[in-house]
Parts: structure tokens; sequence; C-alpha cells
């Protein structure tokens, strides 16, 4: 699998896609955050930061900015791929949010507001941030990370059965039967 190849969002939940940005699928690994252009792509593929504000933070950027943001994208993803291994498949304590500390730090630095505009014929109060600086992509990121700790029952949080594969999703299905991220690319290896 090339590492431009169109991200994958298999998970039924962006922090969760966000996990697998790197991931081995049944071949070879990739990994689509790999540097600031990559993980620029990856947030457009995911629709976490609005067109023009990533054209606008990129053209901003000093040389090698976006590929530091990437490199602390990636320290994200290894803490939060530590938090879910530890608690996948199991209920959430509240105890548990002094593990949570790294995430809430990040959640602090956001500058959201609130605005009224114009929805159609109707206003409306809407929530939007001031996009300052490249660190401020990791917001959304966060964010999607947040919802799956609040959102989502990690009872129903699972591991790709794929031999080899190590993508991870919430299993949303009727019966709560799922064992591949995708039936096309994991279940043809393992059978």
């Amino acid at each position: 699998m090339s590492e431009n190849a169109p991200a994958m969002f298999i998970a039924d939940a962006r922090g969760l896609d966000f996990l697998n940005s790197i991931a081995t699928p049944p071949a070879e690994p990739v990994d689509w955050t790999r540097d600031g252009q990559g993980l620029v792509d990856w947030l457009r593929q995911a629709e976490l930061v609005p067109e023009e504000e990533l054209r606008s933070i990129v053209s901003r950027a000093m040389p090698g900015e976006l590929d530091r943001v990437a490199d602390q994208a990636r320290d994200l993803r290894e803490w939060f791929r530590g938090f879910v291994k530890r608690h996948l498949g199991g209920q959430l304590d509240p105890g548990i949010l002094q593990d949570l500390a790294p995430l809430n730090r990040l959640l602090e630095r956001d500058e959201a507001y609130g605005r009224i505009a114009r929805r159609g014929e109707a206003l409306v109060l809407e929530t939007t941030r001031r996009w300052r600086s490249p660190v401020s992509l990791l917001i959304p990121i966060g964010e999607a990370m947040a919802r799956v700790i609040v959102e989502e029952d990690f009872t129903h949080l699972k591991g790709c059965e794929g031999h080899g594969c190590t993508l991870v999703f919430v299993d949303h299905t009727r019966g709560r039967r799922r064992r591949w991220c995708s039936m096309s690319a994991c279940r043809v290896s393992k059978v």
C-alpha cells in the first residue's frame, strides 16, 4: 500500500480513525501522518479542518513547522493507542480522569468561540475557532479522541482479526459480531 493512498476511515469514530492513521492492513505498514503534508492531507480527508483554514495554515507555516506538528500528532496518537489498548473491550471508570491529563491539556489550548451566523433563512449560533498556528491543527484531533472516550462504549471497541492487521474500530453492528476492519481487505486474508 502506497503512503499516497487515500486514508482509511473504517473505525466508525474519527478519533479511532486517527489512531488508524498508521496501520498494517494485510500487507505493508503505512503512516498517513509521516510528515506535515501527510498530516494536512489526512485532516483534509477526515474533514476535521475547513479547507480554507488548512490552505491558510499551510501558507503561513514556517519551514519545518508542519513537520514538527506532525511529530506532536504522532506522539498524541501513540499516547491514545496506549490508552485504547489498556481499556479495549472494557468499561471506562470515571476514575481514569488523571490518565486523560495529556488530552485535557491539549483541549485547553482551543480558541473556540460562538457566533451568530446565517444558515439559509435562519439565524443560528455556531461554534468556530481561531486557527492561529499549525499547532491548532491538533485540536480537532484531540476533540475526536475525546468523543471516543465520552461517547463510545469501550466494550464495543475491537481490534481487527485480520492476519497482521493493526486497525481498531467500534463495533456498531446489531449483534456486535464485527470481526474485521474491512470485509474486503482482512476477511479475505483470514480465510
